[in-house]
């Protein structure tokens, strides 16, 4: 099982190990991240392999609104550091125990994500014609 330290990421802060971040206020708490939120946990790893693997569970939780349950507050729910550490670190266990399903799950996402990506550019090329298109449409006369 990996080895992975879970706190709460203080502003400005640079990590050197491979490291991800986990928005915790709001609605999309839970909600995996390279880059730091303004409210977010931080995930430390040894390896970047890990950090990886450990990404996909996170991701795979937070679709799936696995942390709405533990979600607390009236105006702005949150969720607390001790409940993820401890729900995080069971369901990372139970997902990361059938390994090799795990790796044919994340390469099925890769490849999803990899084909939105794909789309969202064809989407941009297409309102780019399109402004082009009108633009020249519009000068013309």
């Amino acid at each position: 099982m990996q080895n992975f330290i879970i706190k709460t990421h203080q502003k400005d802060t640079i990590y050197s190990k491979p490291h991800l971040f986990i928005l915790n206020k709001g609605m999309n708490s839970g909600k995996p991240k390279k880059e730091s939120f303004t409210n977010c946990f931080v995930i430390i790893f040894d390896l970047e392999q890990d950090c990886e693997n450990l990404y996909f569970v996170a991701y795979s939780l937070w679709k799936t609104n696995f942390w709405h349950q533990h979600l607390v507050g009236s105006v702005i729910p949150f969720l607390r550091l001790n409940d993820f550490k401890k729900e995080f670190f069971i369901k990372s266990k139970v997902m990361m125990d059938e390994h090799e399903t795990h790796i044919k799950h994340v390469a099925a996402l890769k490849l999803l994500e990899q084909k939105e990506n794909q789309f969202h550019d064809n989407i941009n090329l297409f309102n780019d014609m399109r402004r082009v298109i009108l633009y020249r449409y519009c000068n013309t006369k």
